[in-house]
């Protein structure tokens, strides 16, 4: 199995190649790679990020865009972190008029700094699972780590497959199909991160 981690030009690769390969099973390969015709090939793919959604969106529209689309149009299983989370969705609130790739209808809102709490929300925090199990999820309640301003609200609430509590709660893992987003950071989260990207490896 080929596993392709698609390179962004955003923060974080390096944590997210160094997690994966440490969990990957026997005869599988991790890449990074912005290459079309690799990613085409690619097993599954992962679209870490960690930054602006502008630069984010920007640097899909030079080359990414079709191909990540044409890719989980096929069926191919692709995990969003962060920011690849957000870049899902069709619009942000940090950078209007800035297209994101639209496969979960919605949009990206900035957290609101109410109850004391501080924007980023950066740290451990709790995903509580919220609809059916998922084969990837923890099946309760466990910490992993953030680091965000802005957070994901779907249009069809029924694509939310965790929550996180931050004031009101935001959701921290949206699930459509193939494609999974997860908007904390398994490569950050420890054992339980680790164990969360294993079982995607062999879902």
């Amino acid at each position: 199995m080929h596993i392709l981690v698609c390179d962004s030009g955003m923060g974080n690769l390096a944590s997210v190649l160094r997690a994966l390969r440490g969990v990957a099973p026997d005869g599988t390969t991790v890449s990074l790679t912005n290459e079309p015709d690799a990613l085409r090939r690619a097993d599954k793919l992962v679209f870490p990020g960690q930054g602006a959604f502008k630069a984010c969106a920007d640097h899909v529209e030079h080359g990414l865009r079709e191909v990540v689309l044409e890719r989980i149009r096929a069926g191919t299983p692709f995990l969003g972190i962060c920011l690849g989370m957000q870049i899902l969705f069709d619009s942000s609130e940090e950078a209007p008029g800035v297209h994101g790739l639209g496969v979960i209808a919605g949009s990206v809102r900035r957290l609101a700094a109410t109850d004391g709490l501080k924007v980023p929300h950066m740290g451990w925090n709790l995903a509580v699972p919220s609809g059916p199990a998922h084969p990837v999820l923890p099946g309760d309640a466990r910490h992993f780590y953030f680091v965000h301003s802005y957070a994901c609200v779907p249009d069809d609430p029924a694509v939310v497959l965790a929550t996180t509590p931050f004031g009101a709660p935001f959701a921290s893992a949206v699930g459509k199909d193939n494609v999974l987003g997860l908007q904390f950071h398994p490569e950050k989260s420890q054992r339980e991160g680790l164990a969360l990207l294993e079982r995607w490896m062999v879902a």
